[in-house]
């Protein structure tokens, strides 16, 4: 019996994959596709996915083989009247080092995140197609297509909007599909063609046509446009002629420019999601759980961070270092985030139907502060503790910081310190030095402890393998740090706990709940060691 068994590899079934065979978990992924996707799809990862593929060690491989969000340029009657840069007037700051996502191929993607599994011993299979689930005490049996069985302790679909998974668990998935709002979609080869530096985009009266380069190919584009339809007014198939035909009346090109389109697909405005995350020992990730409009690029992101929530807390539970109702926080806190993106998703899709009526409008006004995902946390969460009711709060993002190691002065950052799969525990002041220590005894490799010396402090103070000298004051000012000051980091790089260094006691029965091992060392209600 395997541990987990994902059902789906799709971007949140490998980046859960990745997460769980970190943590030592027994992982089996598996996908009912004969082979691999090639489908560009998706425009790439949000700013806050950046940081999880940071926090999973793959963020170099995707920023090397994307490329830059790209401006975008908008024609009207075949000529251009508008460039739009969405995140002209942004840039990385102290506590966010990502101020934009990256522009990257689904399939592309998909790799990276199959070799960093394959690193941990793991792979994808594939041509293995879920059709029934039973669930006893101990597990859950999987049937497969083949008539083979696998069996799991946990099982978790990340097998898209069409899931079986879902189906099979009974699970509605209520909302409303806009039958008038459709666009055709496929991967396409240009000769020669538009300047490659820009995401195209054509909007005329009676239709468009949208072009974003695919970066890694010389001539490979990402084609959206809205579709051709018969006389009673039904879209038609996409097709390679349908997608000449559109090519050239819009953008006034010959229509042999266009050479092959592969991977064509019809898309509706869907917006629907379940009503629960899990049923018993199966859970539910991604689109299998949520399917909204793809103004702002939201999809495969929100999935990302429903596989990052997750895979922590299954990882804890198998470990036995923590009680199964942890596991009833990822429904607790990931619902309400899915809620909220429908209901972004949908007012940016208004927006920009709404823009793109006027020469100049594009799909620019879908992007804003928040499509980037940094400020999406869980402050209604059971696992946020009380604290401080102003500045950085209990389930909010953690922010990351520039620092100099304490030890050797060498630059290095936050995300550094909180990289890797265990809880971090922060010790801003003198203060809180015993907590520190008490805690690291505790809950060893599990805990990772940092003492955060002041702007003034000398380097070199400590010889602690994670102390961190925030020499230009970043860190105090990004966590809102006067005082001696405690704070307490989740796995997901989330806030779980502010408090002062006198409430050292308050963070270790936090510790303990999170991480049991820890309760070990308690003896008649006094922590010992």
């Amino acid at each position: 019996m395997t541990d987990v068994l994902i059902v789906g590899a799709g971007p949140t079934g490998l980046t859960l994959a990745c997460d769980l065979a970190r943590r030592g978990v027994a992982v089996r992924i598996v996908d009912r596709s004969p082979e691999f996707p090639r489908s560009s799809r998706s425009k790439g990862p949000n700013a806050r996915s950046l940081e999880v593929l940071e926090d999973l060690g793959v963020v170099d491989a995707v920023l090397a083989a994307g490329s830059a969000p790209l401006p975008m340029r908008k024609y009207r009657d075949g000529l251009p009247v508008a460039d739009a840069d969405p995140y002209a007037d942004s840039s990385p700051t102290p506590d966010a080092p990502y101020d934009r996502g990256r522009l990257i191929a689904q399939w592309r993607l998909e790799e990276v995140l199959r070799d960093r599994l394959a690193g941990y011993g793991g792979r994808v299979e594939l041509g293995a197609e879920v059709v029934g689930l039973t669930e006893d005490g101990a597990g859950v049996t999987v049937d497969l297509a083949d008539g083979s069985r696998a069996a799991a302790r946990y099982v978790v679909g990340c097998d898209g909007a069409h899931s079986s998974v879902r189906k099979l668990l009974g699970i509605p998935f209520d909302g409303e599909t806009d039958e008038e709002q459709v666009m055709v979609c496929g991967d396409v080869e240009i000769t020669g063609g538009p300047d490659r530096g820009f995401w195209h985009q054509w909007f005329d009266e009676d239709g468009a046509v949208m072009l974003c380069p695919i970066p890694g190919t010389r001539s490979g584009w990402w084609f959206q446009s809205g579709p051709e339809r018969d006389a009673e007014g039904r879209p038609a198939a996409p097709s390679l002629e349908g997608f000449r035909r559109l090519f050239a009346r819009h953008t006034r090109l010959p229509a042999g420019d266009l050479t092959r389109a592969t991977l064509l697909s019809t898309y509706r405005v869907n917006v629907r999601m379940v009503d629960r995350y899990r049923v018993g020992r199966v859970f539910l990730a991604g689109d299998a759980a949520h399917v909204h409009a793809i103004a702002g690029g939201l999809g495969m992101n929100t999935g990302i961070q429903d596989a990052y929530n997750l895979g922590w807390k299954l990882a804890q539970v198998v470990a036995g270092r923590a009680e199964p109702g942890l596991l009833d926080t990822y429904e607790e806190e990931r619902l309400p985030v899915a809620a909220w993106t429908l209901e972004l998703t949908s007012d940016r899709l208004r927006a920009t139907l709404a823009a793109i009526r006027e020469p100049g409008g594009g799909l620019d006004t879908a992007i804003t502060t928040e499509t980037a995902g940094l400020d999406r946390g869980y402050r209604w969460s059971s696992l946020a503790a009380p604290g401080p009711g102003d500045g950085l709060r209990s389930g909010d993002r953690a922010p990351d910081a520039p620092c100099r190691e304490a030890v050797t002065g060498a630059p290095t950052r936050l995300f550094h310190v909180l990289a890797g799969p265990h809880i971090t525990v922060l010790g801003f002041g003198a203060g809180t030095e015993r907590t520190l220590r008490e805690a690291a005894a505790s809950h060893r490799d599990t805990v990772r402890t940092c003492r955060v010396y002041g702007p003034g402090a000398p380097e070199g103070e400590t010889a602690a393998p994670y102390a961190l000298h925030d020499h230009e004051g970043h860190a105090r000012a990004a966590y809102g740090v006067g005082a001696d000051t405690l704070v307490v980091i989740r796995p997901d790089n989330h806030v779980g706990l502010v408090a002062g260094a006198e409430d050292g006691s308050a963070v270790l029965r936090y510790l303990d709940g999170l991480d049991r091992v820890g309760v070990a060392c308690m003896v008649d209600g006094t922590r010992k060691g």
